[in-house]
């Protein structure tokens, strides 16, 4: 094991269906992992009061936790033998990224505020209610996790003669969640489709609304 594991730290080139399998299969757990997060974080944030749903699709996953797991890979896979930088990148980057987004969408598109870090506990270093410093670390942790704890399952997973069997399995997946993305970002404003929230509203599910 151990010995895997100093490969993995060694190793930086992938073929092209290792390439395909990992991110496909990053995307869809980092979504994943981004919906339970703020699931319960709200939680918490209500005083273990309430259960929140999060993201606006029917499946739990959201969509800028996919986009700074490829970001973090991007840049720091190569540095993955230094975890200070792979931290510190990463908590950097997908920072800037949170804060773009949020500013962006709301405040140059006149778009739903998707969140509001004026709004929660822990908000210290809150820059606009876009992000703060909680988020830019949680992110910088989670980085890790992605680096040093599901990267080389995934990799040693790419490597197997299983891949053909891995391969598309995650090309499905994460097709599923995308085709989901797709649906409830442009099918629903062309068509006048319901959207995901609607549907779970109807239904009783809980949404945080956010006005600063």
């Amino acid at each position: 094991m151990k010995k895997e594991y100093l490969n993995f730290l060694k190793e930086n080139k992938l073929s092209n269906k290792q390439m395909i399998f990992i991110i496909a299969s990053i995307i869809t757990v980092s979504g994943i992992f981004g919906w339970l997060y703020e699931f319960f974080f709200y939680y918490l944030n209500s005083g273990f009061k309430t259960f929140y749903m999060r993201g606006g699709n029917f499946l739990p996953w959201i969509n800028i936790y996919a986009y700074g797991a490829f970001l973090i890979i991007l840049l720091t896979y190569k540095r993955k033998k230094n975890p200070w930088q792979v931290f510190l990148i990463s908590a950097i980057s997908t920072g800037i990224l949170e804060y773009l987004s949020g500013y962006i969408l709301y405040e140059k598109l006149g778009w739903m505020r998707c969140w509001s870090y004026n709004e929660e506990i822990l908000n210290f270093g809150n820059i606009g209610g876009f992000v703060c410093l909680r988020s830019v670390v949680v992110f910088g942790i989670s980085a890790l996790l992605l680096i040093y704890g599901i990267l080389p399952v995934l990799i040693k997973l790419s490597k197997e003669k299983d891949l053909k069997i891995f391969l598309p399995i995650s090309i499905i997946l994460c097709s599923i969640f995308l085709l989901d993305e797709i649906y409830n970002l442009l099918f629903t404003a062309l068509f006048h489709l319901p959207r995901a929230s609607t549907i779970y509203k109807q239904l009783g599910f809980h949404y945080i609304y956010f006005t600063r």
